[in-house]
């Protein structure tokens, strides 16, 4: 006769809990920053001629039609953009293990033997240890 039981394996199965996902997309903000800008005036002046700047002011014509220009100059703020790498960014799994306790129901079989009495096979009579018989019984 062979007696069995069942016996239990545990293993793990392996199934998907969800999705994680990278997004970029684009928004705008607005930024400030303050620039000098340069800009060029003009005046007149006005110098009376004297004794140090007389040959200066003899070295044009006396009488004539004359103009003088001058160019003026401004500066104004030019913004231009430019794409610069700041960061990398991934997403990265990271395994962990954690000990659960899994309970199960085995069965099992067992075997019983109905064996007759031995002492039902025994008469019952009280005997001695001095009968040659058997063991003596108090």
């Amino acid at each position: 006769m062979t007696r069995s039981e069942e016996r239990m394996r545990v293993g793990v199965e392996r199934y998907e809990t969800g999705h994680a996902r990278l997004r970029k997309y684009v928004v705008t903000e607005e930024e400030q920053q303050t620039v000098p800008i340069r800009h060029e005036e003009v005046r007149v002046e006005r110098e009376p001629i004297t004794e140090a700047n007389r040959a200066a002011a003899m070295s044009d014509e006396p009488i004539a039609e004359a103009e003088y220009d001058v160019v003026l100059h401004a500066e104004r703020p030019i913004v231009r953009t430019e794409a610069v790498p700041v960061e990398r960014v991934r997403l990265v799994t990271e395994e962990h293990v954690e000990q659960q306790t899994v309970t199960g129901e085995l069965r099992k079989e067992r075997i019983e033997a109905d064996l007759p009495d031995a002492d039902a096979a025994r008469p019952t009579r009280p005997t001695t240890g001095r009968d040659k018989g058997g063991p003596a019984t108090a």
